[in-house]
């Protein structure tokens, strides 16, 4: 048995689904279910190894769609800069070595070329990139993990440079296959012969190799269209006998296009629901959101696909201060993106310093959003009191603070959310679907705050900012806390993981 999920691509700052994915492997590995994570997007800016295990996952969890045809296995970037040397000649060819940050780069003046290799770990001296550039124009790039397992080629056209082609290679050097590339149009063209004329061909024939058997499962996470067709709707095609599940993890319908007669699904979610005949499970975070979800099957496709309600979040343990929390202190936690609403928090914070002097607050992620969030600070004078902290492993950070504020208007279940009741802290947020309500019981263990989306941006902030005074003036931080322990008890691993095991066990046995 086999858990298959489906997902993408990953990245250093990688959202909510891959995080989602990783508490996921904690609980079927703790119930000895094997699982694999299918990651199909083309990743070679940094071996895709740094990115899934930067996030949790065991290099023997990965199948990479590029590599899959390989017999390379996902593995860290440690191939030696002196063997590369030695197999180039470099010693005897490079006219001089010049050695700045995180390259080194080989001058081969009689050939008017280049060679530049990237460091995967300076201080090891090992690689994982050589780019290779003829009369000052890049004309090919090689990956490196344990061995070279892609290269690219380039027209090496100033004008305009583009990637021509790519090889994938085995451990032994040989090709593995070639992607040609032409525009956008992909195809494939393996040493049999064999030729895909679309990533759609060879991702069926990554499905077929897969050997799906009636033990497993697949769980689609996430997914892309090529050609006008999903991988996720070749998972509906061909999963069979494996039982198929989908993950809803985002808002599954948008509100604006809703009547008693019509319902305009999210178009992540739209092919799903209306195959639903496929599916076993459709797995939702919270329970209002399965009530919903139901309700809305029930009445506008007369169907009752089964919906189960697991938490895409666990917790290893409830986190306990060793000391004690930092005072007026406010904690985020997000991508730094525009949804998420981090302008408002930081507007309101500054709003609210007038009323509450030793106010701070700390933001936690990265995103775009970040240069805009740095301004309104420095415009306001608010470094002292208002942080930029980056991407850092909050595990055992939830618990310095006294809450955590969120302005986000719509969560599938909020991550961050779980994690800060975990650590005992006191909650503010929008009324909104569906984290929010989850874990913020009002009044309780913090202040589940009225929204209109018509509302000015002023009044959207003032809300927060008001919540904010009165979360330091008027409550007893202490009942909150422990409201947001009892709230998070529920979500313990253990508990999770039964839900899971469940779960599958009834799936399996319909």
């Amino acid at each position: 048995m086999t858990v298959y999920n489906v997902n993408l691509g990953i990245g250093w700052a990688s959202s909510g689904v891959e995080y989602a994915q990783t508490y996921r492997e904690q609980v079927l590995k703790k119930e000895g279910i094997p699982a694999k994570f299918i990651f199909s997007d083309l990743i070679l800016a940094n071996n895709i190894e740094d990115l899934t295990k930067n996030i949790g996952f065991s290099d023997d969890e990965i199948i990479w769609f590029y590599n899959f045809f390989t017999d390379i296995k996902i593995a860290p970037s440690d191939y030696p800069l002196e063997k590369l040397e030695k197999e180039l000649h470099l010693k005897k060819r490079a006219s001089d070595k010049n050695i700045a940050g995180n390259q080194v780069t080989y001058n081969l003046a009689d050939e008017k070329m280049q060679i530049v290799a990237r460091f995967h770990d300076k201080d090891k001296q090992t690689i994982d990139q050589v780019t290779y550039l003829y009369n000052n124009q890049l004309i090919k790039r090689d990956f490196y993990s344990y061995t070279k397992y892609a290269r690219e080629y380039y027209a090496g056209i100033a004008s305009n440079n583009y990637v021509t082609f790519r090889e994938f290679y085995n451990e032994d050097g040989s090709i593995a296959y070639i992607e040609h590339l032409n525009g956008k149009k992909e195809t494939f063209e393996f040493p049999n012969h064999k030729i895909y004329y679309s990533k759609n061909d060879l991702y069926l024939e990554m499905i077929k190799r897969l050997h799906l058997t009636k033990d497993d499962y697949v769980i689609l996470d996430r997914e892309d269209e090529h050609d006008d067709v999903s991988n996720g709707q070749l998972f509906f095609e061909y999963h069979n006998p494996a039982k198929l599940l989908v993950v809803v993890h985002a808002e599954h319908y948008d509100n604006h296009f809703i009547n008693k007669n019509e319902i305009l699904w999210n178009n992540f979610y739209e092919y799903q629901f209306t195959h639903s005949d496929e599916v076993a499970s459709f797995v939702v975070s919270t329970p209002k959101q399965k009530e919903l979800l139901d309700k809305q099957f029930k009445k506008y496709y007369n169907v009752q696909p089964r919906v189960d309600c697991i938490p895409v979040g666990n917790l290893p343990k409830l986190m306990k201060p060793n000391a004690p929390r930092k005072l007026f202190s406010l904690i985020t936690a997000s991508r730094l993106a525009s949804e998420k609403h981090i302008d408002w928090i930081v507007k309101a914070v500054i709003a609210a310093k007038k009323k509450l002097p030793e106010l701070s607050l700390d933001v936690y992620g990265q995103g775009e959003e970040s240069s805009t969030l740095q301004n309104i600070i420095k415009n306001n004078q608010a470094e002292d009191y208002i942080r930029l902290m980056g991407q850092y492993d909050l595990t055992e950070v939830y618990e310095k603070y006294t809450t955590y504020i969120a302005a986000s208007t719509s969560e599938g279940f909020g991550l961050s959310l779980l994690e800060a009741v975990g650590s005992g802290l006191a909650m503010i947020g929008f009324d909104v679907p569906y984290g929010n309500p989850t874990f913020i019981d009002n009044k309780e263990n913090g202040y589940l705050l009225p929204y209109d989306e018509d509302w000015s941006e002023d009044k959207k902030v003032k809300t927060l900012s008001d919540a904010i005074v009165k979360m330091f003036n008027k409550v007893d931080l202490k009942k909150f806390s422990e409201r947001s322990y009892e709230i998070a008890t529920p979500y313990l691993t253990d508990n999770v993981a039964r839900q899971w095991k469940t779960v599958l066990e009834e799936i399996k046995n319909d």
